[in-house]
């Protein structure tokens, strides 16, 4: 076999340059026709500047193509000379060029999808007997392309075998119920790289993909597993599959950059041949320490990644690729095939047979294979992928042979439709070189991958085999050398956190960690040391804490400094009520308490008393019947009050504004009837008081959130409604006694006793604007302090302005008390 191919191989050469006829080998016509898609070229010459639905061609050979396209073709020239399978029928095919692009996929996929010896689609309700060009499709390559493609087939239910798309979303057989593959889905792929991961011990890695359906899919199936099995991401980046794209440069070195910056050991790579030769190039030349590449057959295997130059500097590279043996015969089968496309007899007969497959609707494009030798394309021979394309071909085969009922000797002339195909390929094994294969519940094949080192030994580089996997991963470490010389690269990522720490994640998955503390009022719990435990509503809990306290209530005691301060102003401010009252009870009879209003300043005074003892019921732990109490009491006081105002501004208003009606009415506002007025104004205000109990009191409120250690015990409004009509009626009397009394004039041989009644209110409505903005707000101690505050400056700003200018003239001023003044 060696010396015939090195014949061969001679006699290619010296033809090498006389234009062949490889191009028209691809089509040939049969009883059936199976259709191929296969990668002959690769850079796309005008398809970014297409502005017109032109025919888009390649620019550059792509001899893995040229390859896949020759093993469908021996595949089905083997079937056609059997004598076991499909005897007596002839296969037909008909391969197209897809150049890695779906707009190119789409032109031979719609060739396939017309009407069997028309070039027209047929557009129908009912497609049962329609019978398409093609009977089934091989390939494409790319998941990209399938994701495509699949979906015009599936609608037809044409049989499509894919020999390289493994792409998971294609695994689904609702969206896709035709489409077959011959190679493991990325899900296989990736959990052999997980558990390689988990075999080195290796949780901090970074991971790269294409910016493809491939590298962007197998990402994302990476991301999902990897966080189940402890495996932390440093980073996930895509790189461009456009390389001419003038952006591509600066995102493969910020990649290479974000690379340097996570410092992993270990990269895990899913790309194509040439986004991974972008990138490793880029690494190469910006220096990039040496690392551990995972990659796959998508690149591994590819020359173009392996005759980069100074490739071995970029450390240890390890990856999977499918297990497949060699096709037999083969490399005989390419090497006759090249040594007949030289001779003139041999293509006139090949050109024949292209013009019976209407070639002058879509040729194959594949003109560079005219230009190739035998040398060109001898060290691609073994490609594992040939096999894909050879078990896809004798999976078609076989469903044909059981769907016309086929014998051993001979198959029956009948028509079949392509759906009926998809019965036959979904339910029975078939075997191809002694070896079985069948489809999965998912279309799919799984017969493992083999895990291989790159190995290099005098600038040689040797794919060698150290492990395996199908269910199980096998791994052979002897035969490993990574570039860390004696001892195997680490990329760890723990940190041992404190008692009251939370592992805070470092990436996009819990293995890899950062120590932080548990913030207030949570815990950390020797039971869940991944989260801060909150603690429970009568606990907190200080920062980087390992248990909750209990917490203690808090209102305004009555030791604090705060609250003594007040009750000192509080005795303060009843000795003054207290002293005044018992100076005017002394002076009753003279002309100033009188003119005053006599016994009911002493009334007055008294409900001021009560007033100021009313601020005790803010201190002390506080309960419901207090927060309920706390109002009325404080409004039924100040009315007190105000209603004797009241009754005098009446009088003086009578006696200044309406002289002539005043002997009439005065009567009613002085004297005994004066009470009936007070005891009035007390009863519309106690009415308001039961309003304000029915409608919404205040009530005991616990506060968790104010205060971060301690339960605020508060009274909360609960109508303000209520609220503004228990206060609103004071409020309107002290607007009608500042009415009455704030325009009221005397001679300078008079004492104005509105002047005090006006500035007495006047102080009322500016402390009651401040606490108002401040209570509606506070929920804190300070809210019990504002109240107080508020009672007593009222009880202040009334003895003040009305009470002790009074007490003023009575003693020390006794010569003014007379009738005449007042």
């Amino acid at each position: 076999m060696v010396p015939y191919l090195l014949l061969c191989l001679s006699f290619g050469y010296a033809a090498a340059l006389k234009p062949t006829c490889l191009s028209a080998q691809f089509r040939r016509p049969g009883d059936y026709i199976i259709g191929g898609l296969f990668p002959f070229g690769t850079d796309t010459v005008n398809l970014t500047a297409r502005s017109e639905p032109t025919l888009v061609v390649c620019e550059r050979l792509f001899v893995d193509g040229l390859i896949w396209a020759l093993g469908m073709k021996f595949a089905i020239d083997q079937i056609n000379n059997s004598t076991s399978l499909l005897p007596g029928v002839k296969l037909g095919y008909d391969m197209h060029d897809t150049c890695f692009e779906p707009v190119v996929a789409l032109q031979p996929s719609l060739l396939f999808l017309t009407q069997n010896g028309t070039t027209g689609i047929g557009v129908l309700c009912n497609y049962t007997d329609y019978q398409p060009r093609v009977a089934a499709v091989i390939g494409p390559h790319k998941s990209d392309l399938c994701l495509v493609t699949a979906k015009l087939f599936s609608f037809f239910l044409i049989p499509q075998v894919s020999y390289g798309a493994s792409s998971e979303k294609l695994s689904n057989t609702d969206l896709y119920p035709s489409f077959y593959r011959t190679v493991p889905s990325d899900k296989n792929l990736v959990e052999a790289v997980v558990l390689l991961l988990n075999k080195f011990g290796w949780n901090w890695i970074g991971i790269i993909g294409s910016d493809d359906e491939y590298g962007r899919g197998a990402q994302r199936l990476f991301l999902s597993i990897a966080g189940n099995h402890s495996i932390c991401i440093a980073f996930d980046g895509l790189i461009p599959t456009d390389l001419a794209d003038p952006k591509a440069k600066n995102q493969l070195e910020d990649t290479i950059k974000l690379i340097n910056k996570t410092k992993v050991n270990i990269i895990v790579l899913f790309a194509f041949s040439q986004s991974a030769q972008a990138l490793l190039e880029h690494s190469i030349r910006m220096g990039l320490s040496k690392k551990v590449w995972i990659g796959t057959e998508a690149w591994m295997l590819s020359d173009i990644a392996a005759s980069i130059p100074n490739i071995q500097s970029i450390g240890t590279v390890l990856g999977f690729i499918m297990k497949a043996g060699t096709v037999p015969g083969f490399r005989k089968y390419v090497a006759d095939l090249f040594t007949s496309v030289q001779q003139d007899k041999f293509c006139q007969e090949s050109r024949k047979f292209n013009q019976l497959m209407n070639s002058d609707v879509l040729d194959t494009h594949c003109k560079q294979c005219d230009h190739i030798s035998l040398r060109d394309i001898s060290s691609t021979l073994n490609r594992p992928q040939i096999q894909s394309v050879y078990i896809a071909v004798y999976s078609v085969a076989y469903a044909l042979h059981r769907a016309l009922g086929c014998t051993h000797q001979a198959c029956p002339k009948a028509s079949i439709r392509s759906w009926q195909l998809l019965h036959f390929m979904n339910t029975l094994p078939f075997k191809v070189n002694g070896q079985s294969f069948s489809f999965d519940q998912f279309h799919g094949t799984n017969t493992g991958y083999k895990l291989i080192f790159w190995s290099w030994k005098n600038g040689t580089l040797t794919y060698l085999p150290v492990g395996n996997y199908e269910d199980s991963l096998y791994l052979n470490k002897s035969q490993i050398q990574f570039h860390t010389a004696d001892q195997k690269p680490t990329s760890e990522c723990l940190r041992h956190c404190k008692p009251g720490q939370l592992r805070q994640i470092k990436g996009f998955h819990l293995c890899c960690y950062d120590c932080t503390d548990c913030p207030e009022n949570t815990f950390w719990s020797t039971k869940d040391s991944s989260t801060c435990t909150p603690c429970l509503k009568h606990q907190w809990s200080p920062v980087r804490s390992t248990q909750c306290y209990d917490r203690n209530e808090r209102y305004l005691f009555w030791n604090e400094p705060l609250t003594i301060a007040l009750l000192t102003v509080m005795s303060v401010t009843i000795s003054l009520t207290c002293l005044t009252a018992v100076l005017f009870l002394k002076n009753l009879e003279t002309p100033l308490v009188q003119a005053s209003g006599g016994k009911l300043n002493l009334f007055a005074l008294f409900a001021l008393t009560l007033l100021c003892l009313s601020c005790c019921l803010y201190i002390g732990k506080p309960s419901n019947n207090l927060c309920m109490s706390q109002q009325v009491v404080y409004a039924l006081c100040l009315n007190g009050c105000f209603s004797t105002f009241f009754i005098k501004s009446l009088e003086i208003t009578l006696v200044t504004e309406f002289p002539r009606c005043a002997p009439t009415f005065l009567y009613w506002v002085t004297h005994r009837r004066a009470w009936l007025l007070v005891a009035l104004c007390l009863l519309t205000e106690c009415l308001f008081c039961f309003c304000y109990l029915h409608l919404g009191p205040d009530y005991l409120v616990s506060d968790y959130k104010s205060l971060p250690t301690e339960i605020l015990l508060v009274c909360n409004t609960e109508s303000w409604f209520a609220f503004a009509l228990v206060h609103g009626y004071n409020g309107f009397l002290a607007f009608v006694c500042f009415l009455c009394t704030f325009m009221v004039q005397t001679s300078g041989k008079k004492y104005n006793i509105a002047r005090g009644i006006t500035f007495a209110i006047l102080i009322y409505f500016i402390i009651w604007i401040f606490f108002v903005a401040t209570f509606v707000t506070l929920k804190t101690v300070l809210r019990s302090v504002t109240q107080i505050g508020t009672i007593l400056s009222t009880s202040l700003g009334i003895l003040a302005a009305y009470y002790i200018p009074k007490c003023y003239i009575i003693l020390l001023k006794p010569d003014l008390n007379t009738v005449d003044y007042f």
